[in-house]
């Protein structure tokens, strides 16, 4: 199953500063304002390296040159042994705290066909062509990708245990108010146990399936460098694991922006929604108020709300609906049963008419994350239905990929995002793992 390493990554220094004013969120959460504050918080902060500046391909020159001038400079600097990175985030969301934990590892990269490293999302171009010129300069994998495996036991956990006590080489809190820290495991015997556990398992991409999809294409234009060494560093990409069986681990939903469309009629569209749910109209009011509304019905069947006209509408899949005539819903059952994919199959595409293709593009399609937000947008002239949905129980996730299918873009959101400038994974064809 999965083939995990250590591996001599590379790290910021003491000489670089605080942690705080270095690290960034992943690049495809970065608008142009967010980038420009980053960038002046520190010269050597990583967005400069995951979204360098730059015109055209230039940019990705610029980040490679980037990379090099920091290690000559002793900002970044290559460890001298092999680690597994034990990596903490704790964080409040919902009024709760609770602390993620997983490591950072490389894994050897397997095409998604041979049943090892599972997506669960469908992808788009745009963003693999992006990050491909970016990976080919800069010869890095400057971020990781964000896996999930399943040990009910925490038997993981165990071999991290004695560092975890100790001080940790990076810690500080981002801006999202999250505590990073970061710690080396050098032990070859634990780093042992960790990687005989993951031999046993099969890895789920939570996120980051563009990064993934990247990293087996440069792996194949590299292999030519390494002489097809099955063992050379060009056969691994970086990878944040998280057992999915952790308390810590959260899923926020993301909400659908409807807009653009030439036509859309409320009231139709919620009288041909009643061929497949319950529909129940209610005043708006709080954010609490629907977010607790949508999760109690969300217990007893899928369930989304759709908003429009100043009202809200409760969507509940009716129990003896027929959804043998919908394509996109046949085979496994589990496509029957997700809030996301029927939303899709029978709302968006069904009867507002919005193709796959529309939907890459967000062409009549966008997303938001916060409740709170997406309620307000529904408020924008321009806003013409906002479907408000439950997260996506990881189990669902991992049923979903198991049965070799994916859900549509935007289906999970796991909170906190994963921190760029943690470790960087160099690519050497002629270093083997």
């Amino acid at each position: 199953m999965a083939d995990i390493a250590a591996f001599r990554g590379i790290l910021y220094t003491k000489k670089a500063g605080a942690p705080e004013k270095l690290l960034a969120p992943p690049y495809d959460v970065i608008s142009d304002e967010e980038r420009v504050r980053l960038a002046a918080l520190d010269p050597h902060n990583s967005v400069r390296l995951i979204l360098p500046e730059g015109s055209g391909d230039e940019k990705y020159t610029n980040a490679a040159r980037d990379l090099n001038e920091w290690l000559r400079a002793g900002i970044l600097a290559r460890d001298p042994e092999p680690a597994l990175y034990r990596y903490h985030q704790t964080f409040t969301a919902e009024g709760k705290t609770a602390t993620r934990k997983g490591f950072i590892c490389r894994i050897r990269l397997a095409r998604f066909e041979e049943r090892i490293v599972l997506p669960h999302e469908r992808t788009l171009a745009g963003p693999k062509a992006d990050r491909l010129k970016l990976k080919r300069a800069a010869r890095a994998h400057l971020s990781q990708v964000f896996g999930l495996y399943s040990d009910p036991d925490r038997a993981s956990d165990k071999p991290f245990e004695a560092i975890e006590k100790t001080a940790p080489v990076l810690s500080g809190r981002t801006s999202d108010g999250v505590e990073q820290k970061l710690w080396r495991l050098t032990d070859a015997a634990a780093q042992e146990e960790v990687i005989k556990i993951l031999a046993a398992e099969k890895v789920y991409i939570a996120d980051g399936h563009h990064r993934y999809e990247t990293m087996l294409a440069l792996r194949d234009e590299l292999r030519a460098e390494s002489a097809n060494n099955p063992r050379s560093s060009v056969e691994y990409g970086t990878i944040f694991l998280a057992n999915m069986d952790d308390p810590g681990l959260l899923v926020f939903p993301t909400h659908r922006v409807v807009h653009g469309l030439e036509s859309f009629d409320a009231a139709a569209v919620v009288e041909k929604a009643q061929q497949f749910f319950e529909v129940t109209p209610m005043e708006i009011g709080s954010v609490e108020s629907v977010r607790d509304e949508l999760a109690q019905r969300g217990k007893a069947r899928p369930t989304f709300a759709m908003v429009a006209g100043g009202q809200i509408y409760y969507l509940s899949l009716k129990r003896d609906v027929n959804l043998d005539a919908v394509p996109s819903l046949q085979g496994p059952e589990v496509l029957r049963t997700l809030d996301v994919t029927l939303l899709h199959a029978l709302m968006i595409e069904g009867i507002l008419g919005i193709d796959r293709a529309a939907q890459e593009k967000q062409t009549n399609l966008r997303y938001v994350k916060d409740t709170g937000a997406a309620l307000s947008l529904a408020r924008d002239p321009a806003v013409q239905a906002l479907f408000l949905m439950n997260p996506t129980p990881v189990a669902h996730v991992k049923a979903v990929a198991d049965a070799g299918e994916v859900m549509p873009q935007k289906s999970t959101f796991f909170y906190p995002k994963l921190a760029s400038g943690l470790v960087i994974n160099p690519i050497v064809p002629s270093e083997e793992v």
